[in-house]
């Protein structure tokens, strides 16, 4: 409505109603002229003035110069709303606050076939305690078959990896002939044997060319300390009276070293030993290794060796964990150095020779000083 219908028009004389002059008259609802006209009475008699059911500018009146609010998309600075895209609605983004499925914990993996690098190992234990306690000679065998197999392993990963090559006809002669040395001749013929690898290796790779001769016989060089002259302490321990079980109390230490190691620090490691050479060792398993070893130790010098004592076996169990770790380290070491894994696949779960190789070997000089010492050479 108007506000001007609630006040009062302007004197416009006789005829003239309220919408103006009409041919027919009053009209109703018009005001009659002169003095006599009430203005109050007027208004609350006169009829509402029809309003259009549509108003002329889009809105509603504001004023009495039917003024339309601007609103909606006919205002210009606003842009008209569009819908949202079906795509939107179907799928809606989510919460940000929405909860999110927790992961499912993973369960540790031994990272080997366990099956198989069991069935390996006890195959090899019943070779090498059959040979040990039947005829030696046949254990020196097996020790030298096992020290040219290693021999290939790790001058043919230098080969492939770094492209230093080492002479294997040389060291494969030479390692062979070292353990035998050792088990006839004892620590001297050891020696002699292995002066005389390396002068081979020294010759052998004269003749190739020159290119490369310095460090394929400093490789040949450290291949055979590594691998056969380590392995000859092993026959010098053979050599004893009480020799097959002196090898036993070796090998039974370092296996069980290694277990302990394995066992401990697969469910109880958290602090890594030594993260950039071989991450998978944990300072909770070097525990496990030296508690495992230290109790087998006192168990074989007490009930295995002629003349032996339980607190002798605990040092023993003590050095052997601690070489048996440094060996594997080692390998580590060089493994890493050469970006592999194994040392060779010949031993399924297990990987190369050398990998089953790399704690015995720096363990065998430690075992057999030791048992020396405590109970003598005998």
């Amino acid at each position: 409505m108007n506000d001007s219908s609630w006040g009062a028009p302007p004197h416009t004389g006789s005829g003239t109603g309220y919408w103006g002059p009409s041919a027919q008259g009053h009209v109703q609802g018009a005001a009659p002229a002169g003095p006599a006209y009430d203005a109050p009475k007027a208004q609350q008699t006169r009829p509402m003035p029809i309003v259009p059911e549509v108003p002329a500018y889009g809105g509603d009146q504001d004023d009495d110069r039917g003024a339309a609010r601007l609103s909606g998309p006919l205002f210009r600075d606003q842009p008209p709303q569009s819908p949202p895209h079906p795509a939107a609605q179907q799928n809606p983004e989510p919460m940000p606050d929405a909860p999110q499925p927790a992961p499912r914990p993973q369960k540790k993996s031994a990272g080997r076939d366990l099956g198989a690098a069991i069935g390996v190992g006890v195959a090899l234990g019943v070779v090498i305690i059959a040979s040990l306690f039947v005829v030696k000679a046949v254990f020196v065998g097996v020790v030298a078959v096992a020290v040219v197999v290693g021999l290939w392993e790790l001058t043919s990963r230098l080969q492939e990896r770094k492209g230093i090559k080492a002479p294997l006809v040389p060291l494969a002669l030479g390692g062979a002939a070292m353990v035998v040395a050792g088990y006839v001749r004892g620590p001297e013929g050891a020696w002699v044997a292995m002066a005389l690898t390396a002068l081979a290796v020294l010759v052998w790779r004269m003749t190739e060319p020159p290119e490369g001769y310095l460090k394929d016989v400093t490789a040949g060089v450290f291949a055979a300390f590594y691998v056969p002259f380590l392995a000859t302490f092993v026959a010098l321990m053979l050599t004893a009276d009480d020799g097959p079980w002196r090898v036993l109390t070796f090998l039974l230490l370092t296996v069980v070293s290694d277990t302990g190691a394995y066992a401990v620090g697969w469910r109880f490691g958290k602090h890594k030993l030594a993260p950039r050479i071989s991450p998978g060792k944990t300072r909770e398993g070097l525990l496990g290794a030296v508690t495992f070893a230290m109790v087998a130790g006192a168990l074989c010098m007490q009930f295995l060796i002629d003349d032996g004592s339980w607190w002798q076996g605990l040092l023993l169990g003590l050095a052997v964990a601690g070489s048996a770790t440094l060996g594997d380290l080692g390998e580590s070491m060089i493994k890493r150095d050469l970006g592999i894994k194994d040392m060779g696949t010949l031993l399924p779960g297990h990987g190369g020779i050398m990998d089953r190789l790399d704690s015995l070997l720096p363990t065998a000089p430690v075992a057999w000083l030791l048992l020396v010492v405590f109970v003598g050479s005998g």
